[in-house]
């Protein structure tokens, strides 16, 4: 069987009685870090009985045709991230999606999670949320991933850098307006936990000095007000700048937004 378990995010005293027997049982324990899970195996006071491999995302790929095998085979494989859930923007994806693409057996051991810890933290509407992953990189693509939040009503949990935690703020605070309120959470359950809510102008100042440790950004949901034409031209603007046609800016824009693409057009035609 494969099984998924949920790890510790900080505290090993959240490892579940589930995880400590199968570390102890399993017959191939398929990790991101082999070093760091042993420092929590010795922390639990389990010793792991299996063969302990390393399958992180560079050679997640290359481990996946063998790790098969072993389920095929009768084996137990226990796959285990750093720290939360496998799967969430961690490896195991792969795995899981080739073994049900097999119909063989797949189990979960629930437990810790970095996205819905920071989620009932934040103090924002959790009835309905979104997963982003991490804040893509560059400051173009964050820029059209920030437009295409402009509009959505439901809560948004991503992940993001301390080193670029300033800056995303910064850009979403021009984006999305800095009334826009949202939460950062720090090392979760960890010693120096840190919570910190408030508007994006707010957290983007807080950041702008140095930000350290695990960081889960929790942002609201837009209102029900439509945004207006003039707040939409930076997103247009950037993505002309990147070498996109004018025309095809305004209309990717416009159709996130829910405005009027003439409108939006003539307006950065008259800006520009």
């Amino acid at each position: 069987m494969l099984v998924l378990a949920a790890t510790p995010l900080g505290d090993p005293r959240d490892a579940s009685v589930r995880l400590r027997e199968a570390i102890e049982t399993a017959d191939v324990i398929a990790a991101e870090d082999t070093r760091r899970f042993r420092h929590l195996a010795a922390a639990l006071g389990v010793a792991p009985a299996g063969r302990v491999i390393s399958h992180y995302d560079d050679n997640e790929a290359a481990r996946l045709p063998r790790l098969l095998d072993d389920v095929r085979e009768g084996r137990t494989v226990l796959v285990l991230s750093d720290a939360g859930m496998p799967a969430v923007s961690d490896p195991g994806y792969r795995l899981v999606a080739a073994a049900a693409a097999e119909d063989l057996p797949i189990t979960c051991l629930p437990g810790p999670s970095a996205v819905t810890t920071a989620l009932v933290l934040s103090g924002l509407p959790s009835d309905r949320f979104t997963f982003d992953g991490f804040a893509p990189r560059k400051d173009g693509d964050r820029r059209r991933w920030l437009a295409e939040l402009a509009r959505e009503r439901r809560t948004t949990v991503f992940f993001e850098s301390p080193r670029r935690l300033g800056e995303t703020l910064a850009l979403a605070a021009e984006v999305l307006g800095g009334e826009r309120r949202a939460a950062v959470c720090r090392e979760l359950t960890k010693t120096y936990e840190e919570i910190r809510r408030g508007s994006l102008a707010e957290l983007a100042d807080w950041a702008a000095a140095e930000v350290r440790g695990e960081i889960t950004v929790v942002l609201a949901g837009a209102s029900a007000a439509t945004p207006t034409i003039g707040s939409l031209l930076p997103a247009v603007q950037e993505r002309v700048a990147d070498g996109e046609r004018l025309k095809d800016a305004v209309a990717a824009v416009a159709a996130a937004a829910g405005v009027s693409k003439r409108d939006l057009y003539n307006a950065a035609v008259e800006s520009a």
